[in-house]
């Protein structure tokens, strides 16, 4: 397996760009590469903005779902690549998965590494999973998959189901409610750098297939883990389904409670009910 390893983050809104440029003519097996960085530092600033986006306290370790911002940009090298056999424009973030280890010094030096992997058949099309891992020091100490539906897509012959699901239960009360603005989408782009069009205004969001702007999944998952973010042990598993677009702006409640020594979630609009994100929070 080959390794690319890059000496700076890539420029996403060009990676974008390519990626809607080469979209037509796509197929074939997964690529057999890589995609690293290593010696990383964490900017403090960034750190702080995002801190402020997602509501998350200001703190000497990183937030569960900050390394995300750090492997998403070499996720993104590798998918638009003419090589990845999905088009990137459309894709759909259906669950995530990230597990913290320990907890991560904002001082620290960090390796990156991303991968995909798990071309699987999806009742819509096909799934995709991309996996990064954070080390430090050599050990590691972070990892995430990300599975991604494309539609309309087909799986390789003899590829396994795509698993999707996530259960959880007991999550009838709201704990919390959340008027979310229109700009929420473009307040997070600028400080993830996911410039992803739907995400940035209706005129953009539209021309992909959307009545309006949706919300960042990554961006609704933090704000849930920071809603706990005192609440958690120092290794964890946080795993999480997007079932329907948010839209913004919104209104939406949180529910939480307590389950097998963590937590389970819901994110539903406040008016309708319809489940934007369900999630499970376990101690590792």
């Amino acid at each position: 397996m080959a390794t690319t390893v890059l000496d700076a983050p890539p420029n996403m809104a060009a990676l974008f760009a390519r990626a809607a440029f080469t979209a037509r003519g796509r197929g074939g097996a997964l690529p057999d590469t890589r995609v690293a960085r290593h010696g990383v530092r964490v900017d403090p600033a960034n750190l702080a903005d995002y801190a402020r986006v997602c509501r998350f306290p200001l703190s000497d370790a990183l937030p569960a779902t900050y390394p995300h911002l750090l492997t998403f940009p070499l996720q993104l090298a590798l998918m638009s690549d003419r090589a990845f056999p999905l088009a990137l424009p459309g894709l759909v973030h259906l669950r995530n998965r990230i597990d913290v280890l320990r907890p991560i010094a904002a001082s620290e030096e960090l390796d990156l590494e991303v991968w995909a992997e798990r071309f699987a058949a999806h009742r819509s099309g096909a799934t995709v999973d991309l996996c990064a891992s954070v080390s430090a020091g050599g050990a590691e100490v972070w990892r995430g998959r990300s599975t991604y539906l494309a539609r309309g897509a087909t799986a390789p012959h003899g590829a396994p189901d795509s698993d999707v699901t996530v259960s959880v239960g007991g999550l009838d009360r709201a704990a919390a409610t959340w008027r979310i603005p229109d700009d929420a989408g473009r307040r997070y782009a600028k400080v993830s750098g996911d410039v992803n069009p739907i995400h940035l205004s209706g005129l953009s969001a539209k021309a992909f297939g959307f009545k309006r702007a949706i919300a960042h999944g990554m961006w609704v998952k933090a704000r849930v883990l920071a809603s706990v973010a005192n609440r958690l042990p120092d290794a964890f598993g946080v795993d999480v389904a997007f079932r329907k677009p948010l839209f913004l702006p919104s209104t939406v409640t949180l529910s939480t409670a307590p389950a097998d020594g963590g937590w389970d979630a819901a994110v539903r609009n406040a008016r309708s009910g319809t489940e934007h994100l369900v999630g499970t929070v376990r101690p590792l």
